[in-house]
């Protein structure tokens, strides 16, 4: 299994139809678990689709439709009723947290783990959490209402050891970080080993970004640009254009656009309008585009970079 997972939990727009539930997803990356958005239902789906809850720490909302986050409180309450005791960190509009508390305070409900809560704004580009392996940055979305997308990328890995020179050249075991980091090697002679001699290159560092909802904006093209997939909400077909733009919303041949411009490896399109029961349609239309499109149906899993 490769070490970067995306499982569409839920693809829908505003309401629950034909068998889709509102915007949901679940990255996995290495020991890193995260929650793109939480629409009705969501912990459905993560019981459907045999996801452990116990190793969600970090869930990121990215604005305050609520389709993009009322299945969020009776997440937390599970986790609860679950005895959860780590800590859990959400990453939300500052809106949200009146709503967790208020919610926390009316039904007696406080939560037994720790929540901290991590507002943020819609100024630009912010870097909302890193560790030691991913860094997650903001990205600016053009909605109805605040609206951030996020864009999830792995930092630089160390280079990789060739056991072969290590013995060659009598490196000792606590000088090896040192020279995965980049550094030369002085040997007992006085000799020194450039590390190109003694490493090789890492496996390529990936990226993901998410853009929940959007009408259709070329300034999100250097957001995106080069990253190996790219999940681009698609509510409506070309044909009601007009209404995507008034609803600010794209269609999926705009979102095949911005993948396109921004030269990613592959685009995901998803946020579907209810009055579309097939969705053939909306793929062969940013197909058209975008050949290495594809759709977010629930269940699926996205491997990144796309195999």
């Amino acid at each position: 299994m490769a070490e970067y997972t995306l499982t569409i939990l839920g693809s829908n727009s505003a309401v629950p139809a034909h068998d889709r539930y509102p915007t949901a997803q679940f990255l996995k990356h290495k020991q890193s678990s995260f929650l793109i958005d939480c629409g009705e239902g969501t912990q459905f789906q993560l019981n459907k689709y045999h996801i452990k809850r116990g190793n969600l720490n970090h869930i990121f909302i990215s604005h305050m439709h609520g389709d993009h986050y009322f299945g969020l409180v009776g997440l937390l309450n599970s986790f609860k009723l679950n005895n959860r005791q780590h800590e859990l960190h959400i990453y939300g509009p500052p809106e949200l947290d009146a709503i967790i508390r208020l919610q926390a305070d009316y039904t007696d409900a406080q939560w037994p783990y720790p929540i901290f809560f991590h507002p943020h704004s819609f100024e630009g580009v912010e870097v909302l959490m890193e560790n030691d392996s991913i860094r997650v940055h903001s990205i600016p979305l053009k909605h109805k209402i605040p609206c951030n997308g996020f864009l999830f990328r792995e930092k630089p890995k160390l280079r990789k050891i060739v056991a072969s020179s290590m013995e060659k050249y009598g490196v000792h075991h606590e000088e090896i970080l040192a020279i995965k980091k980049g550094g030369d090697f002085v040997a007992a002679s006085g000799e020194v080993i450039a590390n190109a001699l003694l490493t090789e290159d890492s496996s390529p560092s990936y990226s993901y970004a998410y853009c929940s909802d959007t009408m259709y904006d070329e300034d999100l093209v250097q957001y995106v640009q080069g990253v190996d997939v790219l999940y681009h909400e698609a509510t409506f077909k070309s044909d009601s254009e007009d209404k995507a733009l008034l609803r600010f919303h794209s269609t999926a041949r705009q979102a095949a656009l911005i993948a396109k411009a921004a030269n990613v490896g592959q685009l995901i399109i998803g946020h579907y309008s209810a009055k579309y029961k097939k969705l053939d349609e909306l793929l062969t239309e940013a197909r058209e585009i975008f050949p290495n499109t594809e759709l977010a149906l629930e269940g699926k899993v996205f491997d990144i970079p796309a195999c």
